[in-house]
């Protein structure tokens, strides 16, 4: 699998040791990990592909697609994205302590997280087997987002002396000096200067910011560029419910989760026993007298206490999440004939791309190939057969044919 059709975007699973994550990854694309019940058993990250899954506009033009960089099952569109599982955090992880390093080296890239976490709060802080609910998910999350700031406080403090003096001195702009510094993290210029905004601080005096201002700006910093959601793994388990609740309360976008329910389903799924799409509220048995009595006990658990409590095991509306509600992305259908919504192989809405909410006709034609950006003379918006200009906005579900100079000769 290629990639860089995933349009560079990648969602990091992140989490303390043994709370779920390999098992989530691992139910999210179908690739094989090490998953056991005690920390670091994810010593190198897996990276996989999973999938965003939307409604196919398919239907609404009552035509029959021929994908070709994603999948359409029944009107459902599968759009693969690039998912990393990372090695388990411990506290004083930036300090070097466990994988720290490795883990938020791993992570520098992402462009938001999925912070598994153990709903039940049967594991300790160091991933360890506790009593179920004698430990607080809640402490897990701050403490990772402290590991996060504190990180990220290492890297720009670091040379922040040099930066402050080049600001004051030669009248350097602060934002693009640190954007060509972090540039490895995936932050950018844009975001540095919503930081400043959000703090309230002066970029033309760094060096007379409080340590608390400091502070204050780095994790304003980190929520911009690694935006995160919890996914509340375990919540099959009995005192996960209140935890969750717990957790939706503090504001936090919060996906219940049953990774291991996923997993079993979609395993069954492989092997023909059910009827069964990744984010669906049910299941069917194809073939019960090919189940054994076990496997039985375990789809009526499933039933029972994951999709029926829960509307879903949670993994799919995880990753859909990710990158709907933390990227804002929207579905882009590019077709070469906008009548006939074909490639010039006649292959029927043969693409489905994820974009940010904001791309422009120009910038869209430019994510296909740079040359049709550079060519651009205007495009068609299909469903209405109208021209739109470069600066036209995309709207979520657009079906877009770019008319080029290089097409058009």
């Amino acid at each position: 699998m290629n990639f860089s059709k995933f349009m560079g975007y990648l969602v990091g699973i992140v989490g303390k040791p043994n709370v779920g994550k390999s098992t989530f990854f691992s139910a999210a694309t179908l690739v094989p990990v090490s998953i056991a019940n005690y920390p670091f058993t994810t010593i190198k990250p897996n990276r996989g592909v999973g999938y965003v899954r939307v409604k196919c506009v398919c239907k609404e033009f009552g035509i029959k697609d021929n994908p070709v960089n994603s999948t359409c099952i029944n009107g459902e569109r599968f759009i693969p994205v690039e998912l990393i599982d990372c090695a388990g955090l411990v506290p004083d992880a930036w300090k070097g302590r466990g994988l720290g390093n490795q883990f938020l080296d791993e992570v520098r890239q992402a462009d938001a997280l999925i912070h598994v976490i153990d709903a039940s709060g049967g594991t300790d802080e160091e991933g360890r087997i506790c009593e179920l609910g004698s430990h607080n998910p809640l402490d897990d999350v701050k403490f990772l987002e402290r590991e996060f700031d504190m990180w990220l406080y290492q890297i720009i403090s670091k040379d922040w002396s040099k930066i402050s003096k080049s600001v004051e001195t030669v009248k350097a702009d602060l934002s693009l000096e640190l954007a060509k510094r972090l540039s490895g993290l995936s932050i950018k210029k844009e975001h540095i200067n919503e930081a400043l905004k959000r703090c309230d601080l002066n970029p033309k005096e760094p060096s007379k910011w409080s340590e608390d201002s400091f502070l204050k700006f780095v994790h304003e910093l980190r929520v911009l560029t690694k935006p995160m959601l919890l996914a509340a793994n375990k919540a099959d388990l009995p005192t996960a419910a209140s935890n969750i609740e717990k957790l939706k309360n503090q504001g936090y976008l919060t996906i219940p989760c049953s990774a291991e329910a996923e997993l079993a389903l979609r395993k069954a799924a492989e092997k023909g026993f059910i009827k069964y799409l990744p984010g669906d509220s049910d299941f069917k048995i194809l073939n019960e007298n090919s189940l054994q009595q076990k496997q039985k006990e375990a789809l009526n658990f499933i039933k029972e206490k994951v999709l029926k409590i829960w509307g879903s095991t949670g993994v799919q509306e995880a990753i859909n999440s990710a990158f709907f509600k933390l990227l804002k992305m929207i579905v882009v259908y590019p077709v070469e004939n906008h009548e006939k919504l074909t490639n010039h192989a006649g292959n029927v809405l043969p693409d489905a791309y994820l974009v940010p909410y904001g791309t422009t006709a120009k910038e869209f034609a430019g994510m296909i190939h740079s040359e049709l950006k550079e060519s651009f003379i205007y495009a068609i918006e299909a469903r209405s057969g109208r021209r739109v200009g470069e600066d036209y906005i995309l709207k979520n579900n657009d079906v877009i044919s770019i008319v080029s100079a290089k097409k058009r000769a």
